[in-house]
């Protein structure tokens, strides 16, 4: 009997502890899987071309995974468990607090790094043009028979700028990369005009993966770089646009040998000879090939002008065979019908004169031509800009766009994005006019790129105005005197461990307007250095490791943009913004900055105030004097309410409060003032429908929390008859009132419901919704009737946007559709936890109504169709109905005791060859996930195909 209540005591001992032990486990899992975000973002930036993950880590990351499923797992046994039953799951959660614990400790020994070199890599894929003309493919020819023998070891190919040297080489590269047998890397350095060799030997180490430490003299790096290159083997080194001798003993590159090569293009022949190279030289185009050339670029249509062709030969031949030239010069003139800007267009190149300095000269003059036909000055210093970017740097479109508008380069507009878009509009034209190329190009972002010749004509053209030493691995910043009085723009990014002198005498730039100094470590900044820079707008410091701001900088009266963000700043004196009257960007993001000064409040003509990610400030000054802030940013901080005064911000465009942990709702009255709104990010913060609905600009990007279905139906009323926001999230209900539920943030036009009950016809959902998310509902009508048409309003004629519907842990509903109700063009389907569901879609018809006829009901798009966790379903379509997906590629059904019969027809599952497997067939892909897999073997299949076919993709959990 003792025994007996022994056991019974320590049964009760278990349940009562479980609890607590489930806490641990929840607590503890948070922190694996926040040590697994930052494994998998150190893990992307390390993760570079020639690297490949290590072993272990890829073993750790699955892991993780295979753990968040087995708890996932683990939760739902237990929530399943009888109140007699449930403690004994206390032993298995010990075991996963266990496991957890050791993946925790395991992720700690991955200081070496988490990648190694991959063996397989041998060089960088490069972007570039097709070649044209036979001078030029003879040119690639010969290059590539010496590549081939092995008698040659140098290389030199060389001709004057713009004649397609570097274009010849990326395309030799990548041919290099896709016949492997000869070669066993190849390294692609583009030097420059003021290269040193500190910074050639820092691009060569990044290619072939040796780390500097930075204490490193000259001759050290050097023998690094000779014992890890002898150690390669065959590679080819090619050195782009080299201007003068090197030595590659003093940069570490070992004397070609063995089959090793080097190549190098140059504007100068001398250079080749004295490098001891086979000179090859790249011949400008012949005239008929250039006139071909100018031809593909201005359009064909051209020549339906009356009298024009003789006019654009002329064009074409003054272009001397350079494709840059023909290629820049044809752009500018494409879509141009009027033979008169023909003719003055041949008239404005005639009268540029050839230069003394010879033909390289004539090249610029060329290209300048493409620059003075902006015709616009305020064009032409947005195209100047670009040169402040490094050579042969991937410069971010938005980036570029908001220096434009920093620099006051571009006519203030009536919002945010209608400036974003006229920028984008001049950008749209340099590419057409190709004094930019496109680099990457995505859906919402792409970078672009400056030819170094056309970067070198800009920088001629500002020469005396300036002063740009970019990207060029400077320890030291210009001395002084390089700082002269005409300085209107200096860019030293990317300097990345740049020292400014404390003795440095303050520069004299008073007519200074733009200084970037962002990604240089800097770490101190003389007292006095802004005391003479009275004209300075843009003061770029990014991600830089400032602990403290020089008085001098408060004094810079006419500063409009001062960019701060990623500096390690811990405070800002009291007084520092009380003489920045004309500051209208403000960025403060991710820094340590506990509060804000008071002197905050006076910055009167301040637009952007961005103080993103600074995760312990709890305290923002009043923001009432700020009338023309259009952009607030303050996601991410410990602010408990609302700024002061917010609710005047009556300019505001962009308000971001996401992931503001301590903000629990915008206080009613705030938004309905803020009239300009034409984004608003709230996250999990609660906000009024009736107030957002009344935002009637407000067609950006909508995101935050609802109270209620009836704040939502307010919202879709109030907004009804006029365009909806072009993104965005509405949560709606008690967001937390699960703690293990985790939402995945999605791009598009989404819906989450969390918590609340469902009435009868109550459920009003936007027309354009593309996702649905469900969780923790309860249908407070007949349960007889379908979720979708008696308690959502759901027809043909609406939601065809839907894509993505999940369902979860939802109560009293044992029907999902009704067969007029049904979103035809949804491609995600999950529906797990819902204890009483027995259809999915149900029939309005009874069996015996309908006698032997089959319903079918067509999801073409539907890829997922996941059932988990419904112990009442019993079929996807009432009996004599089956499912057509011409496109399921994914279906997972867990623990579905009561699916008796699958009515499923995959269409393109008929073109599988009998007996194939899922490796076998090639251009087929489906996944079926199954648990248990005595439920497999019982169930009946419905559908056209018979269930054997299904059997070579099925996996069992």
């Amino acid at each position: 009997m003792d025994f007996v209540l022994n056991k019974i005591d320590k049964h009760l001992d278990n349940h009562r502890s479980l609890d607590q032990h489930r806490k641990d486990l929840k607590r503890k899992l948070e922190e694996l899987n926040g040590l697994k975000e930052d494994t998998e973002s150190i893990m992307r930036s390390e993760l570079q071309p020639r690297k490949k993950l290590k072993a272990e880590v890829q073993i750790w990351l699955e892991n993780v995974e295979r753990v968040n499923v087995e708890v996932q797992d683990l939760d739902d046994r237990i929530g399943e468990s009888s109140a007699l039953t449930r403690g004994f799951h206390t032993e298995d959660v010990s075991k996963s607090i266990k496991e957890v614990e050791e993946l925790i400790t395991q992720q700690g020994r991955f200081h070496g790094g988490l990648v190694v070199d991959n063996p397989q890599w041998i060089g960088q894929v490069l972007s570039t043009r097709n070649l044209s003309g036979e001078a030029v493919k003879a040119c690639v020819e010969e290059i590539w028979q010496c590549l081939m023998d092995d008698g040659v070891k140098k290389i030199g190919v060389w001709g004057m700028g713009g004649v397609g040297k570097t274009s010849i080489m990326k395309f030799i590269n990548n041919q290099l990369l896709k016949e492997r047998g000869k070669f066993d890397t190849v390294i692609w350095i583009t030097v420059s005009n003021e290269t040193s060799i500190a910074k050639l030997q820092k691009d060569v180490a990044s290619k072939i993966g040796v780390e500097f430490s930075g204490d490193e003299d000259e001759t050290t790096r050097a023998g690094m770089l000779f014992e890890n290159l002898s150690q390669k083997g065959r590679f080819v080194m090619i050195l782009d646009d080299l201007w003068a001798k090197v030595s590659l003993e003093r940069i570490g590159i070992p004397e070609p040998s063995n089959g090793g090569k080097l190549v190098l293009t140059t504007r100068k022949d001398d250079v080749c000879r004295q490098m001891g190279c086979r000179e090859i030289k790249v011949k400008p185009l012949m005239e008929e090939e250039a006139w071909k050339l100018f031809l593909e670029k201005a359009g064909c249509d051209i020549l339906n002008i009356r009298g024009v062709e003789p006019i654009a030969r002329s064009i074409a031949k003054r272009c001397a065979g350079l494709p840059l030239g023909i290629i820049t010069i044809a752009s500018c003139m494409k879509g141009i019908y009027d033979i008169s800007d023909w003719r003055n267009a041949l008239k404005e190149l005639r009268l540029r004169k050839k230069s003394v300095n010879g033909f390289e000269d004539e090249v610029f003059e060329q290209l300048q031509f493409s620059y003075d036909r902006l015709k616009n000055p305020k064009l032409q210093d947005c195209f100047l800009s670009c040169a402040l970017y490094p050579e042969d740097w991937e410069i971010e479109e938005e980036d570029l766009i908001q220096l434009w508008i920093r620099e006051g380069l571009m006519e203030e507009m009536d919002s945010m994005q209608a400036e974003y878009d006229n920028g984008r509009a001049i950008m749209n034209r340099f590419i057409s006019y190709c004094l930019l190329e496109v680099f990457t190009e995505e859906e919402h972002a792409r970078t672009v790129k400056m030819h170094d010749l056309l970067r070198d004509m800009a920088l001629r053209i500002a020469e005396s105005r300036f002063l740009v030493k970019a990207g060029m691995k400077l320890e030291k910043a210009p001395d002084v005197q390089e700082w002269s009085m005409n300085l209107e723009k200096v860019s030293l990014i990317w300097n990345q461990w740049l020292y400014i002198p404390l003795e440095m005498s303050p520069p004299k730039c008073p007519r200074l307007t733009t200084l970037l100094l962002s990604q240089c470590n800097i770490v101190s900044i003389p007292e006095g250095f802004f005391k003479h820079m009275d004209a300075l707008k843009v003061l770029d410091l990014s991600f830089n490791p400032i602990k403290s701001l020089p008085s001098s900088l408060s004094k810079c009266l006419g500063l409009t943009t001062l960019l701060f963000s990623d500096c390690c700043i811990e405070s800002i004196p009291e007084s520092f913004f009380d003489d920045v009257n004309e500051l209208k960007i403000l960025d403060l993001s991710s820094n340590p900055i506990k509060s804000l000064p008071h002197s905050l409040s006076n910055l009167k003509n301040l637009t952007s105030l961005l103080l993103a990610d600074c995760e312990q400030l709890w305290n923002v000054p009043s923001l009432s004097n700020l009338g023309v802030l259009r952009k607030l940013d303050l996601r991410g901080t410990m602010i408990k309410q609302v700024p002061e005064g917010m609710e005047n911000l009556v300019s505001l465009e962009h308000l971001n409060l996401d992931q503001s942990k301590n903000l629990n709702e915008i206080p009613n009255g705030v938004l309905s003032r803020l009239c300009c709104l034409h984004e608003l990010i709230a996250g999990e913060t609660l906000i009024n429908g009736k107030e957002v609905g009344g935002l009637k600009k407000l067609q950006g990007t909508l995101e935050g929390r609802f109270y209620d279905w009836h704040n939502l139906n307010m919202y879709l009323q109030a907004c009804r008859g006029r365009e909806e926001p072009r993104q965005y999230t509405i949560f709606v209900g008690d967001i937390y009132f699960d703690p293990s539920s985790e939402y995945e943030k999605r791009e598009g036009k989404e819906i989450v419901v969390r918590g609340c009950n469902i009435h009868n016809y109550q459920i009003v959902l936007p027309r354009d919704i593309e996702g649905f998310d469900f969780t923790f509902c309860n249908v407070d009508c007949s349960e007889e009737y379908p979720l979708f048409s008696r308690f959502i309003l759901f027809s043909f004629s609406s939601f065809s946007s839907l894509k993505s519907l999940y369902i979860n842990d939802c109560g009293n509903m044992k029907k999902l559709f009704s067969p007029n109700c049904v979103p035809l063009n949804l491609q995600e389907l999950r529906v797990g936890g819902c204890k009483q569901l027995e259809e999915i879609i149900t029939s309005e018809v009874e069996p015996e109504e309908r006698g032997m006829v089959i319903t079918e009901f067509h999801l073409p798009q539907l890829r997922l169709l996941s059932l988990s966790d419904l112990p009442e379903l019993k079929s996807i379509c009432s009996a004599g109905g089956v499912l057509v997906c011409d496109s399921l590629d994914k279906i997972g059904i867990v623990d579905c005791p009561k699916l008796k019969r699958m009515g499923l027809n995959l269409p393109k599952l008929d073109n599988v060859p009998p007996f194939a497997s899922a490796s076998t067939s090639a251009n087929f892909y489906l996944s079926v996930r199954i648990r248990p897999k005595e439920w497999w073997e019982s169930v009946e299949w419905d559908g056209p195909q018979p269930k054997s076919l299904f059997d070579p993709f099925v996996r069992f959990w």
